[in-house]
């Protein structure tokens, strides 16, 4: 468990990404860094005009000072390529992550591999990683196959991630609670 992992967790809403931002944007750059090296992983891939205006809307909260790196599915290795010359790097988010490894990978063992490859990239970094996920486990259990099997993969990524996580914060109403570590 290294101490530069910190997952936000919430509900759809919940202000989990502004939670995030403003827990990034703390920090400053470090020895040997200069310049612009905030990077920002967006995973979400816009398909109507209401996702691209909450894209913009997420842009602008951001400001100029972060770099955005749109990586729908590799995101281990986008982590790997700017871990090493970031101050700071935001995931947001794995919900929509894991939706885009079931529809882009679709077979169990590819989707496995994308998993550990995430896993090991945020161990390997150096920089500080703070990555956004929605809880999907507190609602009802859908009712298609699909919608279960994304639950189940959510929950488990969640879980996998929390586990080599430092810090875990849940956002509720705009307000965020530090779950791990206790205090």
């Amino acid at each position: 468990m290294k101490e530069n992992i910190t997952l936000v967790i919430g509900g759809c809403r919940s202000g989990k990404s502004r939670f995030a931002l403003e827990a990034a944007d703390r920090f400053k750059a470090g020895p040997g860094i200069s310049g612009h090296h905030k990077f920002f992983i967006a995973t979400s891939v816009p398909t109507d005009p209401e996702m691209e205006a909450r894209v913009s809307a997420h842009r602008n909260e951001r400001g100029n000072d972060w770099q955005t790196i749109e990586e729908p599915v590799k995101i281990g290795k986008a982590i790997d390529t700017y871990g090493g010359k970031a101050d700071v790097i935001l995931v947001d988010c794995l919900t929509l992550w894991t939706s885009n490894l079931l529809f882009q990978l679709e077979e169990e063992d590819r989707i496995e591999a994308a998993i550990v490859e995430l896993e090991q990239a945020i161990t390997r970094s150096l920089c500080p990683i703070f990555l956004v996920t929605n809880e999907v486990g507190l609602g009802i259990v859908p009712e298609n196959r699909l919608a279960r099997r994304f639950r189940d993969l959510a929950g488990s990524v969640n879980q996998r991630i929390a586990k080599i996580a430092h810090t875990l914060a849940m956002t509720v109403a705009g307000i965020g609670v530090t779950i791990k570590p206790k205090s």
